[in-house]
């Protein structure tokens, strides 16, 4: 069976079986493309909530879907491939961040939505790196613990100087990977090129870079700009997808390292065998995390507005 004999049996398979799928940004491009959705994990999220899709899967990784059922718990949710998680979500869990709350009490424990679902049960707000420096800022409280990713939360902090952030050392290997010799040898390499960075990647980085924003931030900023180059600074696949959307400009990537395995991990057979019946992992969660872990999402709404 071709790419395209593939992605054709998928959409009929959609339609046929009122099936929503999901597709981070990190994906392949022959997933994208079939896709009812592209985006950021949260954003895919709240855009499955409001169909009426009976099934949604997620093509991304395991925490990614965990969010999907959290927002929509009576729809049936699967992850495309089971074996894909993700490397920041899983470095923390919920007995050791109790543990730290024990420590520090008068702290708000603020959770990046990489995370699993049951350590968001035992926090007080999540935050996206799109939404982090609003959210924060907005809390009554100036103590904030910021979960799990440091190199995010130092930027937060960067930009909330009366806020007191408490942070522990965890984060996205990839985007922590990149040094600033890496900036310097894609610098030298394109001169007259804009770098474009993710906020996961350590400050010394991120102080190096033209703008520094979430994946979507990224992609708007250099769909808009005027410039014509750009050195993107974040998962390779996001300079793929850029240039296919503006093949006017030209998009480098930062470093050959910035590969994420586990979003590489889905492939097109497994979304078609998921929607076949025959791949996939249904996402389950108790009621009891369903409704503490959507209290923190709630609570990122509210102060999002």
């Amino acid at each position: 069976m071709t790419v395209n004999e593939m992605q054709e049996r998928i959409r009929a398979l959609k339609t046929k079986k009122n099936v929503c799928v999901l597709a981070h940004s990190y994906q392949g491009r022959e997933i994208t493309e079939v896709a009812d959705f592209r985006g950021d994990s949260y954003q895919l999220s709240v855009m499955a909530a409001k169909t009426d899709a009976e099934t949604v899967i997620m093509c991304g990784v395991r925490f990614m879907a965990e969010t999907v059922k959290i927002l929509s718990p009576g729809k049936t949710v699967y992850l495309a491939n089971p074996t894909a998680g993700c490397p920041m979500a899983e470095q923390m869990d919920r007995e050791l961040i109790e543990g730290v709350k024990a420590q520090f009490p008068d702290y708000t424990v603020v959770c990046y939505i990489n995370t699993t679902a049951e350590l968001k049960t035992v926090c007080d707000v999540c935050v996206t790196s799109s939404c982090a420096v609003k959210v924060c800022s907005k809390i009554d409280n100036k103590n904030i613990l910021f979960i799990p990713d440091c190199n995010l939360g130092k930027f937060v902090a960067g930009q909330l100087p009366e806020k007191n952030f408490k942070l522990l050392q965890g984060g996205c290997p990839v985007h922590a990977a990149i040094t600033v010799r890496d900036v310097e040898t894609a610098k030298n390499a394109h001169p007259g090129a804009l770098l474009l960075v993710h906020p996961e990647c350590v400050p010394a980085v991120a102080a190096a870079a033209d703008y520094v924003g979430s994946t979507s931030g990224i992609m708007d900023f250099a769909r808009k700009s005027e410039a014509k180059e750009f050195i993107i600074g974040t998962e390779n696949s996001i300079a793929e997808h850029l240039q296919y959307d503006r093949p006017d400009k030209r998009f480098y990537t930062l470093s050959k390292k910035m590969v994420c395995e586990n979003m590489k991990a889905t492939t097109l057979p497994d979304l078609l065998n998921c929607l076949e019946g025959r791949g996939g992992e249904e996402i389950t969660l108790d009621p009891d995390t369903l409704k503490k872990a959507r209290h923190c999402i709630d609570e990122m709404i509210r102060l999002s507005e």
